[in-house]
């Protein structure tokens, strides 16, 4: 059995151990580096002490809070979550405030698009109100950044803290994103559409809604660039998706609430799913929770606009916690499921199969596992597809999502650079097929490199080498979502290391804000509004030096030891 980089580090402390068992021990930072080249890793370090040093400055001190001292926290530290939780809150109450303004650019303005925040037809809404509505949602976005960076790094610091602690922050926050209308996408329009495909009998895998009629319901909302695009979805989301249509009475809003309420199981699946995983690790669950389930793309993309990638990430890293608890067909059986939502969750039944005879078992001898992981996960799909009356018209449809063209994703974003360099040069070729070839580029890098990482995965362990394929796959395809991104972040989350956390979180955030409309429309406001200029600067001032650790938790002006109480501490970094 070939060792993994962990048990060189540790020596006889950790021999004969694999690295997907040192990712329970906590060894596994140097072991995901050593891959790296030197001059990489080198690089890396310098970045963490510059992160470092940055912290312990104004006003980065206030933003990322002080380091806690886990000897100084009384009980189990949840009280430490209390103003992070409420002032993520708060964030969320603004982003879905300023969603609902009836100029808002992040959520769909047609009548009949959500309850209520639509302009009736004919009127033309204030741009007042659009400012303030951009202000309300960037301003509210930084807010919620800080107060889950806050989370992240209080529970790191402090282990132990339970779950339910987490749990009911994951509840208050979830809140606002369901009285909100579906914010930052329209996507939940076109599936409540295909929805109403299937009640009909008609095969959304081979029309798209415009099938429905122009301007008919169900239709009248979906983003035209779907209109006759069919669907890439697994014959369970669909099955489903038409159920709910039919229990909605095929009313359009009530379908859309029934979807989202739907989704928000899928992260309730999630939500118990990683911190299990966590637990198999010997990781804190309440970490690994924060990270992977309060993940504001999490909160905004799965549950605030939807995205049925929450059922399929739900039903996968479910599948791998099984498989954890040594039940490996039951979480073939739950992967499946997942693939019967999208397909990437299918990577899990391959992972299962690979892995089911454990590490010392020859490549020779992972051929049957994965031969019987592969058959149970197509004659659950089949099964399903039958029960649909579906076939397996998704799998040429894969490609559906890359009617977008954005200079995003880097393989669709390198093809149309080359395209305006080759006209430039002269040379006639038409963009769509250097497009084309540099997607199909971008996605063989991917697979070659998670082929590497599933042959290696002793060296960095199941979830972390599954996590990073995910990652890759997305970074790599023809278009790059910040729900996509889900995917690879939730199931790296149980197992983030002192080093891939901060890239974990850092990722996240960042990932958050990818293709949000408003950014170009509150710059040119601005100008306009001086006075509103300067109260939205004062807003955002204070919003990135408000404290985010709780006050009155020492002894006062000085703890039992003469040792300076948490007051002064905070106040310090206030």
């Amino acid at each position: 059995m070939a060792r993994g980089a962990e048990e060189e580090d540790r020596g006889s402390v950790v021999a004969g151990r694999s690295g997907a068992e040192a990712e329970g021990l906590g060894l596994e930072e140097p072991g995901f580096s050593r891959w790296l080249p030197a001059w990489l890793d080198r690089s890396l370090d310098r970045v963490t002490a510059w992160d470092t040093a940055m912290r312990n400055r104004w006003p980065f001190k206030a933003i990322v809070g002080p380091e806690i001292d886990p000897a100084r926290v009384e009980g189990s530290g949840a009280r430490l979550l209390v103003r992070p939780a409420l002032l993520g809150l708060v964030g969320l109450c603004a982003i879905a405030a300023g969603a609902s303004q009836p100029s808002s650019p992040f959520a769909l303005k047609l009548p009949g698009s959500w309850f209520f925040g639509v302009p009736s037809p004919g009127s033309h809404p204030s741009t007042t109100g659009l400012f303030l509505g951009l202000v309300a949602v960037y301003g509210g976005l930084l807010l919620l950044m800080r107060a889950w960076f806050s989370m992240a790094r209080t529970l790191a610091t402090v282990p132990g803290v339970p779950v339910r602690a987490v749990g009911w922050v994951l509840v208050l926050w979830c809140l606002p994103m369901l009285v909100a209308p579906p914010v930052f996408s329209h996507d939940v329009y076109a599936y409540a559409a295909q929805g109403e495909m299937m009640s009909r009998h008609i095969d959304p895998y081979r029309f798209g809604p415009n099938v429905l009629g122009i301007g008919a319901p169900f239709q009248r909302l979906v983003d035209p660039i779907w209109g006759n695009a069919p669907a890439p979805y697994g014959p369970l989301f669909l099955l489903v998706d038409g159920w709910l249509v039919s229990l909605s009475g095929h009313h359009e809003l009530l379908a859309i609430v029934l979807l989202r309420l739907v989704e928000l199981l899928g992260v309730a699946m999630i939500a118990v799913g990683v911190p299990d995983l966590a637990r198999s690790y010997g990781k804190d669950p309440a970490t690994a929770f924060t990270l992977g389930v309060l993940n504001p793309i999490v909160i905004l993309y799965l549950v605030g606009s939807a995205h049925n990638d929450a059922l399929m990430v739900g039903f996968l890293v479910l599948g791998i916690a099984a498989y954890r608890r040594d039940r490996p067909l039951l979480g073939v059986l739950l992967c499946a499921l997942g693939t019967a939502i999208k397909a990437p969750a299918a990577l899990g039944c391959l992972y299962i199969g690979w892995t089911w005879l454990g590490p010392n078992a020859t490549w020779k001898q992972r051929i049957r596992p994965v031969v019987l992981a592969g058959v149970v996960s197509v004659l659950v799909v089949q099964a399903i597809a039958e029960i649909a009356g579906l076939g397996w018209g998704w799998v040429a449809n894969l490609d559906t999502p890359g009617t977008v063209t954005s200079w995003l994703a880097p393989a669709t974003g390198v093809g149309l650079l080359l395209t305006h360099v080759v006209h430039g040069l002269g040379i006639s070729v038409a963009g769509t097929v250097i497009r084309s070839l540099t997607r199909v580029l971008g996605l063989a890098l991917a697979g070659g490199v998670g082929l590497w990482l599933l042959w290696h995965y002793q060296r960095f362990g199941i979830l972390r080498a599954m996590g990073a394929t995910l990652v890759l796959v997305v970074a790599l395809g023809p278009v790059v979502q910040p729900w996509y991104l889900s995917w690879g972040f939730v199931v790296l989350a149980p197992i983030a290391s002192t080093r891939l956390r901060p890239w974990l979180a850092g990722l996240s955030m960042a990932t958050a804000f990818i293709g949000l409309p408003g950014g170009r429309q509150l710059l040119g406001e601005l100008p306009s509004h001086p006075a509103s200029m300067a109260i939205a600067l004062l807003a955002l001032l204070f919003i990135l030096t408000v404290p985010l650790t709780p006050l009155g938790r020492g002894a006062g002006p000085e703890g039992p030891d003469g040792v300076p109480g948490r007051e002064d501490e905070e106040l310090a970094t206030t």
